[in-house]
């Protein structure tokens, strides 16, 4: 059903989550898994680099450290996963890569925000399924590292 799918991953537990039932989808669809970390470029971290240089260059370099872990897990599954690392509004550049790679469809996390999140996240409009051209999964299932071998049937 599912040829090319584009995980988005970070290091928060609703990433994790799309990571693994993104994997074991793409398992079943024995698809190819394209691997997006997106850093998101917040007011926060654009002051922290007026104040201290290079503090977004840090920032890139911890996200680089979890999207490489994210491709050799995905490697270790038996995947030959591509990955990339992008800075901006997430869901726009989930948008842009999907659409670069072909994907026919995209896994990500999410994350409930409350009231005060969502006022210093801003209003960009950028909502997700308005940037896609494929379908979009929203992984929710919380799974263990020992639910999700034995969902895979492996072990590392």
């Amino acid at each position: 059903m599912y040829k090319r799918i584009v995980l988005a991953f970070d290091s928060t537990v609703e990433g994790r989550a799309a990571l693994r039932e993104g994997a074991l989808l793409a398992k079943a669809c024995d698809a190819e898994v394209f691997l997006l970390s997106v850093l998101v470029e917040s007011s926060s971290v654009l002051v922290a680099e007026g104040v201290l240089v290079g503090a977004a260059e840090t920032h890139l370099e911890s996200y680089q450290v979890v999207l490489d872990e994210g491709l050799a897990r995905l490697r270790r599954l038996g995947f030959s996963p591509t990955g990339k690392l992008v800075r901006g509004e997430p869901a726009i550049e989930i948008g842009a890569f999907a659409r670069q790679v072909g994907a026919d469809l995209v896994v990500v996390g999410h994350r409930k925000r409350n009231l005060l999140e969502r006022w210093w996240s801003g209003a960009t409009g950028a909502y997700i399924v308005d940037n896609l051209d494929c379908s979009l999964l929203v992984a929710r299932q919380a799974m263990s590292d020992q639910d999700f071998e034995a969902k895979l049937g492996n072990s590392e």
